[in-house]
Order: structure tokens, then C-alpha cells, then sequence
């Protein structure tokens, strides 16, 4: 008989199976592929690489460009699949056993699988009713709890909660564990902690290209931190970890990363216009979001999520996930797609008022 590890089989299954939707609004993805000039410069530099080779030159190009964009050294930036990589790598080096860590909750949902896969001890965070997080009760959670490692996801997911600046520094300066701010959609907000990371030694940023530069296809993601944690946490990487088709691809989009300022205003641009659109609707409440993407609370959210199934719309219903309870997470998609999303949406609340 096969015996595994024990408490692998208790683990959640990150479910990443898609069907083939009409409308697909469910995982915060970039709306649109590549911009054109982009693809035909992405193309081209595929066209010149060694299949042959490992990666070497190509991640170095991307990681000092990563480098000197930030004002910092080489040292100083790891490159992984994605920042879902980076995370978990955080875990396993800065958690174990007995090791605490402290994340908010309503957050993203690898926090909590991450600490179990790394044998941590996982200390969630409420947020409150409003999905805030208030900084100093943070801090006094990580502090009375002597944890290893304090996450928070800023711009939270799945609330799109924005984090103040301030907050985040006032929690750098007040706990001495290493601090993880997953900044995963930190392009639609703009405030950014690597604004002030220089001062803080064990603040790590992660950041990913999944999102605004709509590259989840490729799964590339990055943190800056200093170059002792670099140096430690790159241990727990394994050689070769990030393809060369994924560097160059990166490597290119960020050097053309200007191309993307037009559609990120309009993403964000969407996001408010649906908002908008969907708070006057009886019944609906819209929480305020610096992502792309918004989360709406609506008693009657199982019944919308199963009737935007069987039309061939996805969303990201929450069901009875503590603190998600009758919630649903919509990505602002294209125009015509979001005014389809929302005419749907109008319709149902309007048959189902007075039920």
C-alpha cells in the first residue's frame, strides 16, 4: 500500500479546471492578449533561442531589468514562476514546525494551503466587516504569537481591499519577522511598499506579470528583497526553475511595459463603471477595489452563480467561505462582455425581488 505524506490528503484541491465559457470573468486575468507591437517583438525574440540551451542569459536580462527599474541590485531580485512561486517558497523557508504565521482573512486562499504543505502553524487575521485591515491589531496578532512570517495581500484578493501605505509601513516598524506583501495587483493601485522597502530589512515584495501585463499563460512573477533573504530563500529553488520561453516573453513585455498604461486605465476604468452600474441594484452591495476586479455580497448569490453557469458565464462564487458568505467575484472584462455580464445580472435581480 502507497503511504503518503501525512496530511496531504486533508489538503483543499486548488481547482484550475475551466469549461469553455461564453464569458469567462472568474480569474482576475488581463482581458486582453498581447497588444500587437508587442506579440510581433515577443514572436521574434522566441524565434532567436537555443531550445537546446538551460536558461541563463535570458533570466539574468530580466532580472537586471527588474533590477534597475527598482533602483536596486541584481542581488536583490528572484525571479519564479509566477509569485504563486514565490510565496510558497516564503513558507517553506520562514515557516515549519511550530512555526506560526500570521495572513489576513478573506484573502487568497494558498495562504492557507501553503502553511499546511510547509507544516506551519497558519494564525489568520480577520478582517472586518468592511474587509479592512486594521494594522495595529495586526501587529499585536503577530507579536503576541512570536510568528516567523507576516503576509498581507495589498491590494487584497478576493475583496480588492486597497492597504494603505501607511498601514504597511507602520506594520514593517513595529514587528521584526519577515513581512511579505503580496502586491499581485499593485499596477492598478499604484501605491506600491517597494517605495519604502529600503528601509525595512525583512519586508519582501512579490509581484507577478500574470495580472496587468497578461501574462498567466506564461507564469512569471518576481521578488525584491534583500540580498540576504535572496540568497537564503533561492536555496529552496530548483536550478533552472523559470523556462526561457517564460524570461524572454517577460523580458520583452517589461521593456515594453508602457504599451500596457492605456489598457490598465482601461481596465480600471471598467471596473468603476461596473461597480457603478451594479450598486443600484436592489439588493447588491459593491465593495470598493484597487484591482481588477470587484466583489459583490447579494443574498441571493448561489442561485445567480448557477443561472450564470447554464448561460455560459463564469464568476468566482464563494458559496459559505467564512467571510464570503454570498459573494462573488467578477473581472472586469471587455466593454461588451461587462455589459452583457451586467444586463444579465439587471434581469435576475428583477425576476427575483420580491421572492
Amino acid at each position: 500500500m502507497l503511504k503518503y505524506r501525512t496530511g496531504i490528503k486533508n489538503l483543499p484541491t486548488y481547482d484550475v479546471v475551466e469549461r469553455d465559457w461564453n464569458i469567462k470573468l472568474n480569474a482576475n486575468e488581463c482581458n486582453m492578449n498581447l497588444p500587437p507591437v508587442v506579440e510581433e517583438r515577443v514572436m521574434s525574440g522566441l524565434s532567436r533561442l537555443a531550445f537546446n540551451r538551460y536558461p541563463n542569459t535570458e533570466t539574468e536580462s530580466l532580472a537586471e531589468q527588474l533590477a534597475g527599474a527598482f533602483h536596486v541590485q541584481r542581488g536583490n531580485i528572484l525571479l519564479a514562476n509566477g509569485s504563486s512561486e514565490i510565496l510558497e517558497k516564503m513558507f517553506f523557508c520562514f515557516g515549519g514546525r511550530n512555526h506560526k504565521v500570521v495572513y489576513p482573512r478573506p484573502s487568497f486562499s494558498m495562504y492557507k494551503i501553503y502553511a499546511d504543505l510547509s507544516n506551519s502553524i497558519s494564525v489568520p487575521f480577520d478582517l472586518d466587516e468592511e474587509y479592512r485591515l486594521n494594522a495595529g491589531k495586526f501587529v499585536e496578532t503577530v507579536n503576541t504569537n512570536k510568528a516567523h512570517l507576516a503576509v498581507v495581500c495589498a491590494p487584497n484578493n478576493p475583496t480588492g481591499t486597497h492597504i494603505p501605505l501607511e498601514d504597511i509601513e507602520y506594520i514593517a516598524q513595529n514587528i521584526s519577522c519577515a513581512f511579505v506583501v503580496d502586491e499581485a495587483y499593485i499596477e492598478f493601485d499604484k501605491k506600491s511598499a517597494t517605495e519604502i522597502q529600503h528601509k525595512y530589512p525583512h519586508m519582501i515584495v512579490a509581484r507577478t506579470f500574470s495580472k496587468a501585463y497578461g501574462l498567466a499563460g506564461a507564469r512569471v512573477g518576481y521578488m525584491i528583497a534583500d540580498k540576504k533573504i535572496t540568497e537564503m530563500t533561492g536555496k529552496v529553488f530548483m536550478p533552472y526553475h523559470l523556462n526561457i520561453l517564460s524570461a524572454v516573453t517577460a523580458d520583452i513585455v517589461y521593456q515594453m511595459r508602457h504599451e500596457y498604461e492605456p489598457r490598465i486605465a482601461m481596465m480600471i476604468a471598467e471596473r468603476e463603471r461596473m461597480a457603478l452600474q451594479l450598486k443600484q441594484m436592489e439588493g447588491i452591495k459593491i465593495y470598493p477595489s484597487a484591482t481588477n476586479f470587484i466583489l459583490m455580497k447579494y443574498d441571493k448569490a448561489a442561485a445567480l452563480n448557477e443561472y450564470l453557469i447554464n448561460i455560459g458565464i463564469g464568476v468566482r462564487s464563494f458559496g459559505n467561505a467564512p467571510g464570503l458568505e454570498n459573494c462573488i467575484r467578477i473581472s472586469a472584462g471587455l466593454r461588451e462582455e461587462n455589459d452583457t455580464f451586467m444586463k444579465i445580472v439587471k434581469e435576475f435581480v428583477e425576476n427575483h425581488t420580491e421572492e
